[in-house]
């Protein structure tokens, strides 16, 4: 018995069939445009994302065989608009790191709503989030607007139009993860709220049925891969990822490092709020029952390397960085701060942008790479702290020691070693690197019967290799505050005031 995921990213799309023992034995990745037509603007092809999700399982299944169940994992925030009367996509898709909405948020924030919406759904009013960009395609798109008064317009995240293709249209539904990033989901009433709905200009009627992670979302058509599929699983990237990492009891971390970098504590039943301006969320919803978790989004996490790869052009692959900064001259302190699209949690700043600082006329490759990676570590840090302090407050007994660290960028050991470094605390590196669609395909399995319940799964979580830290006190404290300075400086040339 075998088990499909679809883990649908910012920039590609994988398939993933693992066996009843959750090994993968075969997969197919494909990578889409990335679109960007204005400043801070970032925007997928609908078709283009559906034909890639469609040719990657056909490649992973024609190499593995049938498979019994389907998982689906997903880019969260990311909206896209369609017409349920003719499937078809109105607009591009606004990717969760686009900017566009930057000053609507800044106006209702001004306007003092930002308290209210944190305490319905944990989130801040920020551009990341689901709410406003869809908001603006009501706003600014003739298509969707016609839509809307026909009464045929789905708006929804990518694991929405994904479901509704895949089951031909027979569905139209969400899990409670994606549905808690969109900034109209009530996280503690576990219902679309129509206050907020009115608030973003977002139809209510318009929105998906919110299911659990580990519900029934129907069946695929048997036109798209020869047979019905039953798909049993559905969770946000980083949800995914928190259940691949085995992170079932509270205090656990982990932080997994793509495009971003996502951390998330979890919190059990209790709904932590943030004195560090991060994230209130839900965790996963199985059976009925709501886990919550503390989350710290990082916009720029590998991406800053594909900057070094495709901007710069100093790195012709990302495995390139370790030997760069194994050269770097120990003697200059380079500080990249990423802040590409805006700084992230707990900064929140979505008109800064990225600076380097400590250049010299020796400094090269080498000092951009190892800054590059470092900034990275830094940022995590930043969550860390942030994370560990809210749990401190809420009269938790403390949370777990050890980082649990997966993605792409995890594979780095000099970003892990240094992340290690900064934090002063262990970092485990699993041997399923690919934790997202682990998730998926758990979530999935687990429903269908053909593998084992949390427990079995905790237990089968394998260490490929920890991460202790090795520097010194008194220099990792030097180290993170000069990266504070660094990230003061970059709020005070964007004109913002920098932070306490």
């Amino acid at each position: 018995m075998q088990i499909l995921a679809i883990d649908q990213g910012t920039t590609s799309s994988r398939a993933i069939v693992f066996d009843r023992d959750l090994r993968p034995v075969a997969s197919a990745q494909a990578e889409f445009t990335q679109h960007f037509p204005a400043s801070g603007w970032i925007e997928h092809d609908a078709e283009e994302i559906w034909q890639s999700v469609l040719s990657t399982c056909r490649g992973a299944l024609d190499e593995a065989g049938p498979v019994d169940a389907l998982g689906i994992t997903n880019q969260r925030e990311t909206v896209l608009a369609w017409d349920r009367a003719t499937g078809q996509p109105l607009y591009r898709a606004l990717v969760w790191q686009d900017r566009r909405t930057a000053k609507a948020c800044a106006k209702l924030r001004a306007e003092g709503v930002e308290p209210m919406v944190t305490g319905r759904t944990g989130l801040l009013l920020d551009p990341y989030f689901t709410a406003t960009k869809a908001g603006w395609l009501m706003e600014n798109i003739p298509e969707v607007q016609a839509a809307a008064k026909a009464g045929t317009l789905a708006l929804g995240t990518v694991d929405a139009f994904l479901i509704w293709r895949l089951t031909g249209g027979r569905v139209f539904a969400t899990d409670a993860t994606n549905a808690a990033r969109t900034m109209l989901y009530d996280i503690r009433e576990g219902a679309w709220d129509p206050e907020l709905c009115k608030l973003f200009d977002v139809p209510i009627e318009t929105l998906p049925e919110v299911r659990d992670c580990n519900a029934d979302f129907g069946a695929t058509d048997p036109a798209h891969f020869g047979t019905a599929i039953p798909i049993l699983g559905v969770a946000g990237d980083q949800q995914a990822a928190t259940i691949g990492q085995a992170c079932f009891e509270p205090g656990m971390l982990k932080s997994t490092y793509g495009t971003g970098c996502f951390a998330l504590l979890n919190t059990g039943a209790q709904m932590v709020p943030s004195h560090n301006r991060l994230l209130t969320t839900i965790a996963y919803r199985l059976d009925g029952q709501v886990t919550y978790a503390l989350e710290g989004s990082i916009f720029i996490a590998g991406a800053v390397v594909q900057w070094l790869r495709d901007g710069l052009k100093i790195i012709k692959a990302a495995p390139d960085t370790q030997a760069l900064a194994d050269a770097a001259d120990p003697g200059q302190e380079v500080i990249v701060v990423p802040a590409f699209t805006g700084l992230g949690a707990p900064w929140w700043q979505p008109d800064c942008r990225g600076a380097v600082y400590g250049l010299t006329r020796n400094s090269g490759p080498e000092e951009l790479a190892r800054a590059a990676l470092e900034s990275v570590g830094f940022q995590t840090a930043d969550l860390h702290s942030a994370m560990l302090d809210d749990w401190a407050r809420s009269g938790a007994h403390a949370a777990a020691g050890v980082l649990r660290v997966d993605g792409g960028m995890s594979a780095s050991d000099y970003a892990m070693q240094f992340l290690a470094d900064v934090l002063g605390a262990a970092v485990d590196r699993p041997q399923v690197l690919e934790t997202t669609a682990l998730g998926a395909a758990w979530l999935a399995g687990s429903k269908a019967g053909i593998c084992g319940d949390r427990a079995a799964f905790a237990a089968s979580w394998a260490l490929e290799r920890q991460f202790t830290p090795t520097m010194p006190a008194e220099t990792r404290k030097a180290r993170r505050t000069a990266w504070s300075r660094a990230v003061q400086a970059t709020m005070l040339a964007a004109g913002v005031t920098p932070q306490a």
